[in-house]
């Protein structure tokens, strides 16, 4: 197995625990996918992946409708998307992903946690080249040779196929996204959900009292309304 199964074995129970946040995060996706292509899924492929995702954290179907309803209003607020980097405590790297109607209150509070948790913001590719950018998705599984399914996608970018008690896992370069997608819908493949990932290229390990210190700075900028991914290279407990 491979760099992607690995962090994905040690993330699985980590974090977007409470529902409210998820639903949160998957509104500001729809507003932003509706912006950008309409609110038709059949014609807007982005729209598509973001409902299926709302499916799979069941999010009820009245919800996906009155957001889609509400992004297609020319008075909703457009979310703009921003990466930020930094270090928290004990020099662990920090991408965070942001949706925001108002980068510099994002800013001001992002730099707030740093600052408050003896971390440091940091410029923009600072830290971004310590993490690989990967597209995912989760696929039914009805029973399928692992092995012929990898021979089969490699064309459309997959680098790494595994199954798992939930489905079948795949991963590919963050460009090859749309491509994946559309094969996967040609083939009749069910896709359960797919998004992005930053997977560290190598991980620090702390002990137990420095790790408190960082998780302090992670739940700080998790709660943020306005952050929508927090990615970091501090080694999961084992």
């Amino acid at each position: 197995m491979g760099r992607a199964f690995e962090y994905r074995k040690a993330r699985k129970m980590k974090r977007w625990s409470t529902m409210s946040k998820t639903f949160t995060r998957i509104g500001k996706d729809i507003v932003m996918a509706v912006k950008e292509g309409g609110g038709d899924p059949e014609t807007n492929a982005r729209l598509r992946a973001v409902i299926q995702n709302a499916k799979a954290a069941n999010m009820p179907k009245d919800n996906v409708e009155r957001a889609i309803k509400r992004a297609t209003s020319k008075d909703t607020e457009n979310y703009k998307e921003a990466t930020f980097e930094g270090y928290a405590p004990h020099g662990v790297a920090v991408l965070i992903e942001t949706a925001t109607d108002n980068n510099m209150r994002t800013v001001a509070n992002l730099r707030s946690y740093f600052n408050k948790c003896d971390g440091n913001l940091s410029v923009s590719g600072s830290v971004d080249f310590m993490f690989e950018h990967k597209c995912h998705f989760k696929i039914e599984n009805s029973g399928q040779d692992i092995e012929e399914l990898e021979l089969e996608l490699i064309d459309y970018g997959a680098e790494e196929v595994f199954a798992d008690e939930e489905g079948i896992m795949i991963y590919a370069p963050f460009e090859d996204y749309g491509k994946l997608q559309k094969a996967l819908e040609e083939k009749g493949l069910e896709v359960i959900s797919s998004g992005f990932e930053r997977i560290p290229m190598d991980v620090k390990h702390l002990n137990e009292e420095q790790r408190a210190d960082v998780e302090k700075l992670l739940e700080k900028l998790e709660d943020d309304d306005d952050v929508q991914h927090v990615y970091h290279n501090m080694a999961e407990e084992e």
